[in-house]
């Protein structure tokens, strides 16, 4: 249980994020990209996707990517998540707007049912549109909190940098006036 908790260290993650060699603008860009597909329904295709919008846009591949992958410690949550993004989605989507009505769960469709375009689109449409929604505000959120964090980070480290380089070129300049 140990071993598991010490990969969910936030800080370690962020650090090392930081540390990345890009500019704050496109680390927290990939986060936010890697936040927005996190949530969509787009199972298999979730990372791809997020590599090729970061490449397209010119964020940190690698910083989309881990925050596609976070999602997955949502998983035991997600029953209720896409429970919450259909219902936002159905909400969107109706004309006037109004909640889905209640799930009648001893209702059994067939799977021939199931598996026709018009349920898929029925029951797609709304967790699409609904995670699309949450994305984006989770997105915008990520990128703001994320860009003054980092370049707080990357301020700091050139810092401490150039104090270690001139405290290393000052010490060497000392030890020959010695000599």
């Amino acid at each position: 249980m140990a071993g598991w908790l010490s990969h969910l260290d936030v800080r370690h993650h962020l650090r090392r994020l930081a540390e990345l060699r890009d500019p704050p603008e496109a680390i927290a860009g990939g986060l936010a990209i890697g936040m927005f597909l996190g949530f969509t329904p787009l199972y298999g295709v979730k990372t791809l996707l997020a590599l090729g919008t970061a490449w397209a846009l010119r964020c940190n591949k690698l910083a989309a990517v881990i925050a596609v992958s976070l999602h997955d410690l949502l998983f035991p949550l997600l029953p209720f998540l896409l429970r919450f993004e259909y219902d936002l989605g159905y909400w969107l989507l109706s004309r006037p707007h109004h909640l889905p009505p209640a799930m009648n769960l001893h209702h059994h469709h067939s799977l021939h049912v199931t598996m026709s375009w018009t349920y898929f689109l029925e029951v797609g449409s709304p967790i699409l549109a609904g995670s699309l929604a949450v994305g984006a505000v989770s997105a915008v959120a990520v990128y703001f909190i994320a860009h003054p964090l980092l370049k707080h980070h990357q301020a700091r480290l050139r810092s401490v940098a150039a104090t270690v380089r001139g405290n290393g070129h000052g010490g060497h300049e000392q030890d020959r006036e010695k000599e």
